[in-house]
């Protein structure tokens, strides 16, 4: 057991899904998993182990933002071994090519400031995801004929910004999207030698304010689950 994971020793799968929702955790668990066990409830972050097609499966909330992320992020590796982790949750699309429901698959995630910059100090480290992961998912997603794009997103420190300037240079510079994890989990997985990706669903529109209803979304995110098992393991 950890400060904020109860799980028992072993009960944490060496393939870890990171939603933000705990109860999307539960939804997801319930809805893609056999056999599925909740192994932590700690500060009414849930997490849960079962099956996917024969492969053990953790899926575990993350909380919002980075801070939260990371948390999770460096427990789940340092102390229960997980080697990969795959983020799935919504974003904001920015780009009037991306459009509700769009899979975004995270080649890199920009950031102003991440909880690992205080180790990193002068250094500007790029977040990138795991390419074996990121190809993977960029196959399944095809073939599940999903509309997919993949390059960069932003993860910001802030859900309501207040720096229009800051979104239109992020949108002039081909940012598909913005969340609020990637960015660190990708520096976690990095230092700790483990494999991470981002595989994120257009939930809303940044530019077009456009914006799924609750049940939308949880169709919608179906597909992104099933995109991130696929991935895990091909």
């Amino acid at each position: 057991m950890t400060i904020h994971i109860g799980a028992e020793p072993g009960a944490i799968a060496d393939t870890v899904l990171l939603p933000g929702d705990p109860l999307r955790a539960q939804w997801a668990a319930e809805t893609f998993l056999q056999d599925a066990v909740c192994v932590n409830r700690v500060r009414g972050m849930l997490g849960f182990t079962g099956t996917w097609r024969g492969h053990r499966v953790t899926i575990h909330g993350s909380g919002m933002g980075m801070p939260s992320l990371s948390i999770y992020a460096n427990e789940l590796i340092r102390d229960y071994g997980a080697r990969t982790l795959i983020r799935v949750g919504s974003a904001g699309g920015f780009q009037p090519h991306t459009r509700l429901r769009d899979v975004v698959l995270a080649q890199a995630a920009c950031s102003v400031s991440t909880p690992s910059s205080t180790l990193l100090r002068e250094l500007n480290v790029a977040p990138i995801a795991d390419w074996g992961l990121l190809a993977a998912a960029h196959r399944a997603a095809v073939a599940r004929g999903t509309r997919v794009h993949v390059g960069s997103i932003h993860s910001s420190d802030t859900f309501y910004t207040e720096r229009p300037d800051h979104t239109e240079q992020l949108i002039r510079h081909g940012v598909l999207a913005v969340e609020m994890e990637a960015a660190e989990l990708y520096l976690v997985a990095a230092r700790h030698g483990a494999r991470a990706l981002a595989v994120l669903t257009i939930s809303d529109h940044v530019v077009t304010h456009e914006a799924l209803g609750a049940p939308e979304r949880e169709r919608s995110f179906g597909d992104m689950i099933e995109i991130a098992l696929q991935a895990a393991f091909a």
